[in-house]
């Protein structure tokens, strides 16, 4: 895990290190279900205090980038249940576009249909 905080920097060291670590999870160098090392480890290998790192951790916590289990650690989880339901969309659609395609239905057409269906479906919808 690389990691850099700048000491003088006047932002919070904390605040140094969720923006990293998000930054992580945004380039993928950090997955969904990816253990992140512990306080002490994390504390240690960047040369902070403890209290510094947890408080780092309770923001991402907070902020829905990670989950805590006291046993296991801190989990990167930006949204368990959101990737669960992507994936399952996306076993779906694997289905549906095989069917688009033998029937010789174009990606235009299709996407055609899906903002249609957003149209009918959802105000509250988002792209």
């Amino acid at each position: 895990m690389l990691i850099e905080i700048d000491f003088n920097s006047d932002q919070a060291i904390y605040m140094q290190l969720r923006d990293q670590i998000i930054m992580g999870i945004a380039s993928a160098r950090f997955q969904e279900g990816d253990m992140l090392p512990s306080v002490r480890q994390l504390a240690d290998t960047i040369g902070v205090n403890m209290h510094t790192v947890n408080k780092a951790y309770t923001v991402l916590k907070q902020e829905g980038y990670v989950k805590v289990d006291r046993r296991k650690g801190v989990m990167v989880a930006v949204d368990i249940d959101r990737m669960r339901a992507l994936e399952e969309i996306r076993e779906e659609l694997l289905v549906t576009l095989a069917k688009a395609s033998c029937k010789n239905i174009s990606g235009e057409e299709v996407h055609a249909l899906i903002d249609e269906i957003y149209e009918e479906y959802g105000k509250g919808m988002e792209d």
